[in-house]
């Protein structure tokens, strides 16, 4: 079941962090009830990446061809939960999850999609559709996204098709062999981004070769010393 606005007042993303979704920007939450663990669902959101890129991707496209254009943008995935366009945060996406009857998961696959306008102030710099010169409104991007997460669901498969979405979220990753810098608390991981493990976890390579998997925090690109900055 989706539950779908143009305008957000109390939302709410990672770590309680607020989020304002003003009138013509895209607040999208879709509710699975499904028969897997915790860990198993927790990489659903890989498959929600992947739908909300090939949604943007498609109506960038189709935006593009409207406008008599030839160009159309590009977006990446960046660990564990956004969709940018060039180094600006363009989407941000959110899984909470409760135990319901039956030994089951009611998971909730929050997105949340700049259209018209982005915040400001942001650690990680954000834009929108809108400023890429993407014009198009929310039911837009809404109707081509549920077809997608039709699709992506369907390859995740309650999490037995991980594997196939592990290879195509990789091909998207933002940052991937390059520097990267995680802060989890006051703990800070820096050294390349290796991969991702079957679990979803990011692999960070450190300058002494250890291979430190990490399975939560906030990533920065480059070096320590932008941590907070970009």
């Amino acid at each position: 079941m989706w539950f779908v606005t143009s305008e957000q007042t109390a939302g709410r993303g990672r770590r309680h962090r607020p989020w304002i979704a003003p009138r013509g920007n895209l607040a999208s939450s879709i509710l699975e009830v499904i028969d897997v663990s915790p860990a198993v669902a927790a990489t659903l959101g890989f498959a929600a990446g992947l739908a909300l890129e090939a949604a943007l991707q498609k109506v960038s496209v189709e935006a593009s061809l409207r406008a008599a254009g030839s160009d159309h943008m590009k977006f990446s995935l960046k660990w564990p939960n956004d969709v940018l366009a060039g180094r600006q945060k363009l989407a941000g996406i959110l899984l909470e999850a409760e135990a319901v009857a039956g030994d089951r998961l009611a998971v909730v696959v929050g997105i949340g999609t700049n259209v018209i306008a982005a915040p400001e102030a942001t650690p990680t710099p954000a834009t929108s559709l809108a400023a890429l010169g993407v014009n198009i409104g929310a039911e837009e991007l809404f109707a081509v996204l549920s077809d997608s997460w039709t699709e992506f669901r369907g390859i995740w498969d309650r999490g037995r098709g991980f594997g196939e979405i592990r290879r195509l979220w990789l091909e998207r990753a933002a940052g991937l062999g390059h520097g990267v810098a995680i802060q989890s608390g006051s703990a800070i991981v820096e050294g390349t981004f290796d991969t991702i493990d079957e679990q979803g976890c990011m692999i960070v390579r450190t300058v002494d070769g250890k291979r430190i998997p990490i399975a939560a925090g906030d990533v920065y690109f480059g070096s320590v010393a932008s941590v907070g900055a970009t």
